[in-house]
């Protein structure tokens, strides 16, 4: 229990004591915060970003699911704690205790791919950055709520470049990841440079589902939106964040993935690369993540 929860009980049996009600007292001493923030170790060659706890309602239990949620410093626009008390009220969800990891100034070079640089050599400390989530966060979010380490009830989600970042750290690490949310996720991200062919082939998720000799325990969801972006790079008609996400699914089926139980696809008609439509999905991604068990 947290100081500030024995706080409010201690205040309570006082105020019991003294002859209230249950009821005036619980009118009298304020809710437990929902939100925590944590100082988290972090490895020598990257900033302290801010890591934030956002708690279920109803409490924490050793098999509470959890959901690491990367670009944490945005999960007031995705609405996060105000869907995760509506989805848990309506009995939707096995609620989950989500730490939120905010990106710090090197995003895009902590949010790349931990294995391979990209073709402009990005990703250089996204190595160091996944350490930080597998070696540091998640074991110290673990023991100081008390949670099991079991990977079919941990997740992890991210947008667009975090999104990316979300679908390596899983793919890698089923392990510790059972499933991962991946909005509008930055699967152009390609190896070589060059005409629309070259980009093609060279996407770097879609080589690493490829080249992966072993289907890993995951369970993905993706999300994109018809209007994400404009750009169509070899001029079929749909647009490349659709495509990159729909050709990813394919090579996932390849591998022996499920449609619709293994993989899901959710795509929002007028949906854009903003957090706004972020936020619109998050509820059929939490849905689908944490069903009420």
């Amino acid at each position: 229990m947290s100081h500030d929860r024995r706080l409010a009980a201690k205040l309570g049996r006082i105020l019991v004591g003294l002859g209230l009600t249950e009821t005036a007292v619980a009118a009298t001493v304020a809710a437990p915060p929902r939100e925590e923030t944590l100082a988290v170790q972090t490895p020598e060659e990257l900033p302290a970003g801010e890591v934030r706890v956002f708690l279920p309602p109803g409490g924490v239990r050793a098999d509470t699911p959890l959901l690491v949620a990367l670009d944490g410093q945005n999960m007031t626009a995705w609405k996060l704690a105000a869907t995760l008390e509506r989805l848990a009220a309506a009995g939707e969800i096995t609620p989950p205790l989500v730490v939120a990891i905010s990106a710090t100034a090197d995003r895009i070079e902590e949010y790349g791919l931990a294995r391979t640089l990209d073709y402009a050599g990005r990703g250089k400390k996204a190595a160091a950055f996944q350490r930080r989530v597998l070696d540091f966060i998640v074991p110290e979010v673990r023991q100081r709520y008390g949670l099991r380490a079991d990977p079919a009830r941990t997740a992890i989600m991210g947008a667009s470049l975090g999104g990316l970042s979300a679908f390596d750290l899983a793919w890698a690490h089923p392990d510790v990841f059972g499933t991962v949310g991946v909005f509008s996720g930055s699967l152009w991200w390609r190896g070589e440079d060059g005409d629309w062919r070259v980009a093609q082939r060279s996407r770097l998720a879609h080589r690493i589902v490829r080249e992966t000799a072993a289907k890993p325990a995951l369970r993905l969801w993706f999300e994109a939106g018809t209007a994400d972006e404009t750009d169509d790079r070899d001029g079929n008609g749909v647009i490349d964040a659709i495509q990159d996400t729909t050709e990813l699914i394919d090579e996932l089926t390849a591998k022996e993935f499920r449609r619709d139980v293994d993989v899901a696809y959710h795509e929002i008609a007028g949906g854009h690369h903003h957090e706004s439509t972020w936020a619109e999905a998050l509820p059929v991604f939490l849905k689908w993540a944490f069903p009420r068990r």
